[in-house]
């Protein structure tokens, strides 16, 4: 007897330090969770879930309790007795308002958004994949912080805090996207960035310069695309995800799937993702004072080998405007212990040609100005090895490194409205990259310091092609047909100093060299008084912070930076026709822009419920880079394209100034229904001698404010977005405001209305639908040259397996 019972209390404590898999679900979709940390008792890490939501449990009694944490998630505590009963199933809650949110961009490592003085926003995995936007830049402008302007369907072009283009920073995967061709113009290239693989997207508001150097004088958009998952056990994990797409308003068709292979040392992801987008149809309801705004009465068609303009059947479509993309990505982790990572990431993005709307949109007396203006396959590769490594050494306990290389190709073909000539130019940039970045804790100093290597060659070639006769005769290039180079070479550090529990100091200082040589080698088209361009600079940014933190539901920070943007090759070397009849030449004593900024942000939490967050900066600006009129050779017009246009060059401003306040609300009604709302306000000026001129790219007043309900498998949005007028006081004389796709008084005021829902019906299967701009308003984002989609229905079938 016993040995019977013996033998039974062996099977029992063997049963209770068994194995157990559970799972990890978010309470709202019933969605598995990734990455969701499980701790013991005694605060030590057990395990965490993987792609799948799973987490295998070793050496724990049934009594124990466990804690699990997931960052934007509320913590839970359970005894495995009690995970048992529920079928080893655990719910976690979502935290809309907490300041313990972790972000990485603000320093390229990962800390609590508490510490950071900078206003950084986050646009969840969640939150992509129920906004469910057609492209990325799309779903920059559904923040309701961020104003995207578009010239054509194909693109977006970010501002934030009155700077655009090559004034913020972009950011993949640790690896700038920004390369010496990028324009202060308006820049469509984020485009080539797939949202349906986007992990999450980070948004830095004022300069970044000192962890990311030139370019981030706005600010910073970090995007970070989803990881392979690795296997707890010894069998393969696998998981693929697909959907399909449909929307109304461009008769759109997308398809996505990816393919996620685990093991416990290696994991691949694999993605593709494939779109094709129609002619955009542009709101019927126009207002009293504008009835004719945006209408396509006419577009161009060839027949017969002759241009022939048409008749539109419906003005609302705007002829012209559709596009195809095709994205893919291929990444491999290998983890040979639990301190060291190896990563592989590969990305390539195309498209087929893109037609330039806008300019398909000009006149030339009655005639339309352009047969043909459209971006050839806009292609993005990049490769990049990532190696992270944490460790106990005095002086470095976390490590990164980030080796890259990019190949970007870009061209623009043009031909005037019943002209046989096809003008072509081709950019080809290739990017390569090294960044080592390394952090280590002493006491209550956080130091985080790293170096940066970058260079970039671009080589421009441009032809004149008659399509009629086949014969191709040479053309100006756009940048100087010898070739570019442009380097850079970086070292910064960071420091954060926990003088007591409620007040954190933050600096750091960072010193960038960049060196440009072009070379012009034909002056046939362009007598330039010199053979090339050349310069070598350098620059010091820094920044000094301190946030006080007097309980849990408050923060209070202020912040004083420095930014800096070394010009390019585009903004030193450029010769192209920035705006009809006006054309930029280079100017090679062309000088770094720089900015200073104060900024002050608070934020506030209320019984758990509503978080508050409000702030006001204001930037000195610096040289700021502006287009002025000029001459070449002593003359203020010259032929260009066939046309007389005014001479322009890029000239530093002596002085500007930009400043602006935003505010945010967000509030938990009841358990199933929430409020947000964000309001941005931005304004700008550059001071001459006889007062001050209104600086480009500064957008109106705008904003969004949503209601959100969600309950078991269900979620619904109602949200109205909402833009200020543009009045015509306010446009900058540059041209780069595009006024002549404004009305008359400038651009509109405007507000839409829309409704968005997903629906769980099992949790493999779900199901979205939804309505945007439900009253068909005509409008147009501030800058663009082309209408935003009117009423648009959209459909989506989701499945994970």
């Amino acid at each position: 007897m016993s040995k019977f019972i013996a033998v039974f209390l062996f099977s029992l404590i063997s049963a209770t330090l068994s194995a157990q898999v559970l799972r990890v679900f978010d309470e709202t979709n019933r969605m598995p969770l990734t990455g969701v940390m499980i701790f013991d008792a005694n605060n030590l890490i057990v395990t965490k879930t993987n792609q799948d939501g799973k987490a295998i449990l070793t050496q724990i009694k049934l009594t124990d309790t466990l804690r699990f944490e997931a960052s934007g998630f509320q913590g839970k505590m359970l005894t495995l007795l009690a995970i048992q009963k529920n079928n080893y199933q655990v719910f976690l809650t979502e935290n809309q308002y907490t300041l313990n949110e972790i972000v990485v961009s603000a320093s390229r490592f990962e800390e609590k958004k508490s510490d950071v003085p900078q206003r950084i926003e986050t646009i969840k995995t969640k939150s992509i994949a129920f906004l469910n936007q057609p492209n990325t830049a799309d779903l920059l402008q559904q923040t309701g912080n961020i104003l995207v302007q578009k010239s054509q369907a194909g693109g977006g072009s970010p501002v934030i805090r009155g700077f655009e283009a090559n004034k913020i920073l972009m950011v993949i995967d640790g690896v700038r996207m920004n390369n010496a061709i990028y324009r202060g113009g308006h820049l469509q290239n984020v485009l080539t960035l797939d949202q349906s693989m986007l992990a999450k997207v980070e948004i830095v508001f004022g300069p970044g310069s000192v962890v990311y150097g030139s370019d981030a004088l706005g600010g910073v958009i970090h995007f970070f695309s989803k990881k392979p998952d690795f296997s707890i056990t010894n069998q393969l994990l696998f998981n693929a995800n697909a959907y399909t797409r449909w929307s109304s308003a461009t008769d759109e068709n997308t398809n996505h799937i990816d393919l996620n292979f685990g093991f416990k040392k290696f994991a691949f992801l694999s993605s593709f993702t494939y779109s094709n987008f129609g002619d955009l149809k542009q709101g019927k309801r126009r207002g009293d004072d504008y009835p004719d705004f945006g209408k396509r009465p006419f577009y161009q068609s060839r027949i017969n080998g002759r241009d022939s303009m048409l008749l539109n059947a419906d003005i609302n479509t705007q002829k012209s405007s559709g596009y195809r993309q095709f994205d893919f990505m291929q990444k491999l982790l290998f983890k040979p212990s639990n301190h060291i990572e190896h990563g592989l990431n590969l990305q390539y993005s195309t498209s087929s040609n893109i037609n330039r709307y806008d300019r398909l949109t000009e006149y030339q007396g009655t005639k339309l100005k352009y047969a043909e203006w459209y971006y050839g396959p806009q292609n993005r590769f990049l490769t990049a090895y990532h190696f992270n490594m944490k460790s106990d050494r005095k002086l470095w306990n976390d490590v990164k490194i980030v080796a890259s290389y990019q190949a970007i190709e870009e061209s623009r073909m043009s031909r005037k409205f019943q002209n046989s000539n096809l003008d072509s130019r081709i950019e080809n940039v290739n990017v390569l990259a090294l960044n080592a970045d390394a952090a280590f804790e002493i006491k209550k100093h956080e130091i985080r310091y790293g170096t940066e290597f970058s260079y970039n060659h671009v080589a421009s070639n441009a032809n004149s092609k008659n399509i009629v006769s086949g014969v191709v005769s040479p053309l100006s290039t756009r940048y100087p047909d010898g070739g570019s180079s442009m380097s850079s070479v970086a070292f910064y550090a960071t420091h954060s100093w926990e003088l007591s529990p409620k007040l954190i100091f933050v600096n750091g200082l960072r010193y960038s060299h960049i060196n440009l040589n072009a070379k012009f080698d034909d002056k046939t088209f362009f007598p330039f008084p010199f053979d090339d361009v050349k310069q070598n600079s350098g620059a010091v940014t820094g920044n000094i912070g301190l946030n006080y933190l007097p309980n849990p539901t408050w923060k209070i920070s202020v912040l004083t930076s420095s930014g800096f943007r070394a010009p390019n090759v585009d903004d030193l070397t450029k010769v192209f026709e920035s705006v009809p009849g006006n054309i930029i030449i280079p100017n090679p004593n062309l000088k770094s822009e720089y900015t200073y900024n104060a900024d002050f942000n608070i934020i506030k939490v209320f019984a758990e419920k509503i978080n508050f967050s409000s702030g006001a900066y204001y930037t000195w600006y610096k040289n700021a880079i502006t287009v002025q009129n000029a001459t070449f050779n002593g003359q203020s017009q010259i032929m260009y394209d066939g046309q007389l246009s005014q001479v322009t060059t890029n000239i530093n401003q002596n002085k500007a100034f930009i400043y602006g306040f935003y505010g945010q609300l967000k509030a938990q009604i009841y358990p199933s229904l929430q409020f947000f709302s964000t309001l941005n306000y931005t304004y700008g000026r550059s001071k001459v001698d006889f007062g001050n001129l209104p600086l480009d790219h500064i957008p109106p007043f705008f904003g969004k404010t949503s209601l959100f309900f969600q309950k078991n498998k269900t979620n619904l949005e109602f949200s109205a977005q909402y833009n200020g007028w543009k009045k015509l006081k306010n446009y900058s004389n540059s041209g780069e405001d595009n006024l002549q796709y404004a009305t008359a008084d400038g651009m509109p005021a405007w507000l839409i209305f829309n409704l968005r829902s997903s629906y769980q019906i099992t949790q493999k299967i779900q199901v979205q639908a939804s309505i945007e701009n439900i009253f068909d308003q005509n409008y147009r984002i501030f800058a663009s040259g082309i209408s935003s989609a009117g009423r648009n229905l959209s459909l989506t079938l989701r499945g994970n397996f």
